[in-house]
């Protein structure tokens, strides 16, 4: 596990480094060529360390005192933590979309002001599902 997060580490520098060298030759090409191993680094890089970070939450719970606690535990505060925050980043997407074109639509016809707060609404109950979900996820534990 050690060995991947080492190997990501390595290639984050070595594209930081070749950045920077052809930041400084000033070639326009080097530049197309930065922005495509940057795009290549974060493809790889994110979901690694991604991965390596939920396979070891749960020896850092078992670690951090909880004698009794197992893999499904720690599995089970990851999935909490994941169904809030899937959650929130899902309602705010959709508060933003919502949001923008509420006012937009509120500018030209201010009769429609409560139709548009309910879709605001329903946007932002979006969280509070996810926020519920975890609650139930976390009294099974």
């Amino acid at each position: 596990m050690y060995i991947l997060l080492v190997i990501t580490f390595l290639v984050v520098i070595g594209t930081i480094t070749y950045g920077v060298v052809e930041n400084l030759k000033g070639n326009l090409e080097g530049k197309k060529k930065v922005k495509k191993a940057l795009k290549i680094n974060l493809g790889a890089f994110i979901p690694v360390m991604s991965g390596s970070i939920v396979f070891m939450i749960p020896n850092i719970v078992q670690a951090a005192g909880q004698s009794t606690a197992n893999s499904s535990t720690g599995m089970g505060y990851i999935a909490a933590a994941l169904c809030t925050g899937l959650a929130t980043i899902g309602a705010g997407y959709a508060v933003g979309a919502v949001g923008s074109s509420a006012l937009g639509a509120v500018s030209e016809d201010s009769k429609i002001l409560g139709k548009t707060l309910i879709f605001v609404g329903l946007a932002e109950g979006i969280a509070i599902y996810g926020l519920i979900i975890s609650i139930m996820i976390l009294m099974r534990l």
